[in-house]
Order: structure tokens, then C-alpha cells, then sequence
């Protein structure tokens, strides 16, 4: 046939080498770094290579790669700066269409090997096809003894073997038990850099070591990564003697820091190559029994002979007299609307003695901090930053105009909903004015008192009624000297917000409470964070009029998701059947039923095609 006569059989023809080696080398070299550090910027310098591999003439300078797809400002000046860095070393006259004399061709690469060695079918070293060059075997990804994915592998390995597992641990949990088996810090960077051991954690999520699962996050191990972390278990303490199998005696020895000790084929995946600093010791810290070790302990104590019962401390606590309370002011209070009555709040705060500190928070509008202090360090010009945990005490504060608009848009039910949620165990509502407050206003006075009243009684919050801003600092300053005096003789543990606390105990003849980091507290309470398909329906049917969040609460034990409530409603096999789905949930303290008339809304809600009348 005609067709299959001028078809081409054979090899397909090499392509050219790329006319830019140096530029490709150095663009190679930035995504590597930036894929060890985890970075997503990885995925535009692979797009750069692409696109100077499809380039076929040469650049004079980093400024002409303009013109290509996927070269910006940043990755040009970068190029440029290499470039002149290039000249110094090696004159001004060096040539940048090829490589120096040694160095490895760059080779063409594209989009889904990114530049990765292969391997032939045999699974040894091959020739490629197209340029006929030698390939080497890609060595197994494995972490640096001491180091973040050493340590994080190592542990939820061990916690595998305790009997009654429960196959995973919670961010703070993990961190607490992992740091004793890395060099560098889980939760502070390094000086100059912005990295900690945790971030070696999405290198091993990428490379479906460790799974991370649920909101609050559980991180465990899958079957490739359980079966790497019982070869780190076995080898750990042993010495590498000569090169692993499928390695050149050239290959730099994948041992630890101290002769050569470690795991053979060893990679870092801290992302960092700079020598880790021990952190500093601090006098007012004492760590305490891990996790692990409380849990192996058969008779209910610790190996400091205190009662096992806290399985949340993560390693911290503040002995009386190493912290200071301190109240916090959203910084919402203090700028912005009417500057002279927010500017009121701070002075009389000052003048009644009070310290305070003015940051973003994420929920609530004041609340307390117990922050531990610091000497200075000599040499340096700030004392070092202490740890600091969050009092259980959260004020919401609101005008009778900011009450009349917050129900109006929704936003109070939604500000209920997640004070209840950000792991405070007494929020408290802070009501200013009223009166003559509410006489102007677009709701009937009646309607916020009610409001008020159902935030009490309903709702569980502890209302604290003020009639304006001098009375609003005062209420804050008395709060601030009570929680000064009922704290100063309390030993403050800190725990992960994910476990609940264990409330006051007495400890050494102290009484001890848990709480939570301020940064963790802050993190957890971001309004528009990765939300899950639960948190999404609970949104939604709190969109609902007189749905409470109680309410919402009892639906979704029942049903999680709307697939799950959509399934439901096909099972019935009437209408009045569906409408009365959800009217038999009980919800909040008293057990009462959901009712027919709020069952009907939300089916109608979910199950009506088009606009709803």
C-alpha cells in the first residue's frame, strides 16, 4: 500500500544539543535545590528547561531569554547574576555556549523524566536511545540519619510497635517525639534560613512515604514507608563500610555526620546543606515524659513517678515565675472605623497599667497570653522569643451597631460557632452600649436583646454587659490582674490542640493546667483555610434560618456529607417521608427534636430542582 510504503521505520533521529548548556545547567541546578527544599517554584524552572530546551539559537546574555515562554524578571536576574559571576571567574572573554572542561552535559530533558537517570530494561546502566550517552541507575530516596525524615519515619515506626496502637500521631505529638532523634528544630529555622525538620515532611508525603489524613491532621506511615523505617530501625547505629549495591565508588558515601555512620544511599531531605546549630538552652524550660515512653509504662507513672494520665503534653511547661500574662488586642480594635473611640480602648489601657500587645488574631478580639521570659542574650539585640501559651479565656467584643450588622450578614452566628471551635474553653461576649445605643438602629431593640439573652442561655457564652469604651477597658483590666493572681502559682504545660486538656492537676504540691501555643491557636483559627467537604456543609446548613450550630452539630453525626444526606433521601420511598427525614434528630443539652417544619426546609433546600419559591 502506498501509505505503508512511505512510512519510516527505524530509530528516530537524535535531537541537537542545546545551544545554551550553561544557562540549561544553571536552571537545572536552581530546581533541583528548590525540589529538596520542597518548593513549588520547582515547577517553574522545569518549565524554564523546557522551554530554553526548544530554543535553537544561542543567548548572549539572560535578558534575550525574554522573549521564550516561562522566563519572568526573577529567573532572568538570577541567570544574569550567574552570568557575571561566570565572567569573574573565568575572564571576560569566557565562552557560554558550552561547559567547562569536566563538567557533565546537561543533556536534554523534558517535562515527565525531569532529568532523571534511567534505567534499561535489565534494571542496569543503559544507553538512551537518542543520544546514545550512558545512563546510571537512580539510587532509593533515603533520609540523612539525624535529620527531619529520618526522625519523622523512625517515630511513627516505633509507635507502630506499641501495643494498642492507634496507627497515627498528630502534628505536635509527632514533633514532640521526632526531636530527640534530629539534629535541628521542628518548629524554629535555623539563623538566616526559613526552614525547619518539619519541612522534610511533604518530601516524604511526595514520595509516598507518610500519609496525611483527616482535619486535624494524622500522619502515618504507608506500605513503602513502614518498610523503609524498619530498615532505618535495623540499621540504626551501624557503619557503612563500602559502596551499596548499583553505586559507583565515586558516589559520595551516604553516611551520617560522624564517620561515615548511617543508612546506605543516604539523601537529605531537610533541604538545607548548611551545619545545624544546637538550640540554645533555655533555663525556664524542662521537657517531660514523652508519649511513647508514658504509654510504656505498665503502672500508670511516668519514669518521674507522676501519674501517665497526660498523654497531650508535648514537651514544654512553665514553672511559676518563668512567664508573664499578657493581654492581646486584635489590632482591629486599635485601627480603622472611628480611630478616636479604638484609639480610647489603648489610653485608657495604658493608664490603668495594663500590658498589652497589638497583633492579628484570627478569632476573638482580646485574649491572654502566658509568655515566658528571656534574658537577653549577650551579643545580640533582641532577648530571644519564649514560648508563649493561650490563657482559656476569649472576649468577643461588640457594639449594639456592630451586633445589629454581624446579624444581618451572618457573621454572628458564624463568630459563635467558631469561638466555640478554637479550642478556648470560656469564651466570653464583651456587649458595649445599649439604650439609647439601639434606638436608631435597622432591628428592633428587642431583637438584640434577645440575641444577647440566647448567646447566654442557648449558646453557653458568659455575656458581660458595659455601657461604653471606659467600661470595656476597665472590665479588661480587672480580667488581667484576676488571671495574673490565678495563674502565678500554676506550672502551664503545653498541649496539642488536637487532644483535649486534662483541666487542673496537683503536681509537686502545684497545681498544673495544659494549654495551647499561641501559634498553634492562631493557625487553627484562620477563616478561609482548606476547609473540609464537613466544615463546607456545616457552613452551609447554618446558612439556614434557625438552624443553631447545635443543630448543625446533630445533622452531621448523622450525616457527614451531603452525599451522605442525598443517599438518605433516595432511600425513602415517599415525599412526606423525605420532608420528615430530619425532623426525629435530637439536638443540644435538653435532646429536643429537630421538628418537622426545619426537616421540610433543608430537604427542600438540597432536593428541589431550580430556583426555590
Amino acid at each position: 500500500m502506498p501509505g505503508s510504503e512511505s512510512a519510516r521505520l527505524g530509530r528516530k533521529r537524535a535531537l541537537p544539543p542545546c545551544p545554551n548548556p550553561l544557562f540549561l545547567q544553571w536552571l537545572t541546578e536552581l530546581r533541583d535545590e528548590a525540589r529538596e527544599k520542597g518548593l513549588k517554584i520547582q515547577y517553574t524552572y522545569q518549565k524554564a528547561i523546557s522551554s530554553l530546551n526548544k530554543y535553537p539559537l544561542p543567548l548572549q546574555n539572560a535578558k534575550e531569554a525574554k522573549i521564550l515562554q516561562n522566563f519572568g524578571d526573577g529567573i532572568c536576574k538570577i541567570l544574569d547574576q550567574r552570568l557575571q559571576r561566570h565572567y569573574r571567574e573565568n575572564g571576560a572573554n569566557a565562552p557560554i555556549h558550552r561547559l567547562p572542561k569536566g563538567a557533565p552535559p546537561p543533556g536534554r530533558t523534558d517535562t515527565h523524566n525531569n532529568l532523571a537517570p534511567k534505567k534499561n530494561a535489565a534494571g542496569g546502566e543503559g544507553k538512551d536511545k537518542g543520544g546514545g550517552g550512558k545512563k546510571t541507575r537512580k539510587r532509593e530516596y533515603v533520609p540523612q540519619k539525624r535529620t527531619g525524615g529520618y526522625a519523622v519515619l523512625l517515630t511513627l515506626y516505633r509507635q507502630l510497635q506499641i501495643p494498642g496502637s492507634r496507627g497515627f500521631m498528630f502534628k505536635l505529638e509527632l514533633q514532640a517525639e521526632a526531636q530527640h532523634l534530629c539534629d535541628k528544630s521542628f518548629t524554629a529555622p535555623d539563623l538566616g534560613s526559613k526552614y525547619t525538620a518539619w519541612s522534610s515532611v511533604s518530601t516524604l508525603i511526595q514520595r509516598n512515604l507518610v500519609e496525611k489524613t483527616h482535619n486535624p491532621a494524622r500522619y502515618s506511615l504507608t506500605e513503602a514507608g513502614r518498610a523503609l523505617a524498619e530498615r532505618l530501625a535495623s540499621a540504626e547505629g551501624e557503619v557503612r563500610n563500602g559502596p551499596e549495591e548499583g553505586e559507583s565508588e565515586g558516589d559520595e558515601p551516604g553516611g551520617g555526620k560522624e564517620g561515615g555512620e548511617g543508612v546506605p544511599g543516604i539523601v537529605d531531605l531537610t533541604g538545607s546543606g548548611e551545619d545545624e546549630d544546637e538550640e540554645p538552652p533555655h533555663a525556664l524550660k524542662e521537657t517531660v515524659p514523652s508519649v511513647t515512653e508514658t504509654r510504656r509504662n505498665a503502672g500508670g507513672t511516668c519514669s518521674s513517678g507522676q501519674p501517665s494520665r497526660n498523654l497531650n503534653l508535648n514537651g514544654e511547661r512553665l514553672r511559676p515565675g518563668a512567664y508573664e500574662i499578657i493581654l492581646c488586642v486584635d489590632f482591629i480594635e486599635t485601627t480603622g472605623g472611628c480611630q478616636h473611640r479604638k484609639q480610647e480602648l489603648v489610653k485608657e489601657l495604658q493608664r490603668n497599667g495594663v500590658r498589652f500587645d497589638v497583633r492579628k488574631l484570627n478569632v476573638g478580639d482580646f485574649l491572654w497570653v502566658a509568655q515566658e521570659q528571656l534574658a537577653p542574650v549577650p551579643g545580640q539585640l533582641r532577648a530571644p522569643a519564649g514560648t508563649e501559651l493561650v490563657l482559656d479565656f476569649i472576649v468577643e467584643r461588640k457594639r449594639m451597631d456592630d451586633l445589629c450588622g454581624s446579624i444581618i450578614d451572618g457573621r454572628f452566628r458564624e463568630q459563635k460557632f467558631r469561638l466555640k471551635r478554637c479550642g478556648l474553653r470560656r469564651p466570653i461576649y464583651l456587649v458595649e452600649g445599649g439604650g439609647s445605643a439601639a434606638a436608631h438602629l435597622s432591628i428592633p431593640e428587642t431583637t438584640l436583646q434577645q440575641a444577647i439573652v440566647n448567646t447566654q442561655v442557648v449558646d453557653g457564652f458568659f455575656v458581660k454587659r458595659v455601657e461604653d469604651v471606659r467600661e470595656s477597658a476597665a472590665y479588661l483590666t480587672v480580667m488581667t490582674r484576676y488571671l495574673t493572681k490565678l495563674y502565678q502559682n500554676r506550672t502551664l504545660v503545653r498541649r496539642s490542640r488536637e487532644l483535649e486538656g486534662d483541666g487542673d492537676e496537683v503536681e509537686g504540691g502545684m497545681p498544673s493546667c495544659s494549654l495551647i501555643s499561641f501559634a498553634e491557636f492562631n493557625h487553627g483559627a484562620v477563616k478561609n483555610k482548606c476547609q473540609t467537604v464537613r466544615e463546607v456543609f456545616a457552613r452551609q446548613l447554618m446558612q439556614i434560618s434557625g438552624l443553631s450550630g447545635d443543630k448543625a452539630a446533630a445533622i452531621l453525626e448523622r450525616y457527614s456529607t451531603p452525599h451522605s444526606l442525598l443517599a438518605a433521601y433516595e432511600k425513602c420511598s415517599s415525599e412526606p417521608e423525605k420532608e420528615k427525614l430530619l425532623s426525629g434528630i435530637r439536638y443540644g443539652k435538653l435532646k429536643r427534636n429537630l421538628g418537622p417544619a426545619l426537616s421540610r426546609t433543608v430537604y427542600q433546600l438540597y432536593c428541589t430542582q431550580g430556583a426555590l419559591s
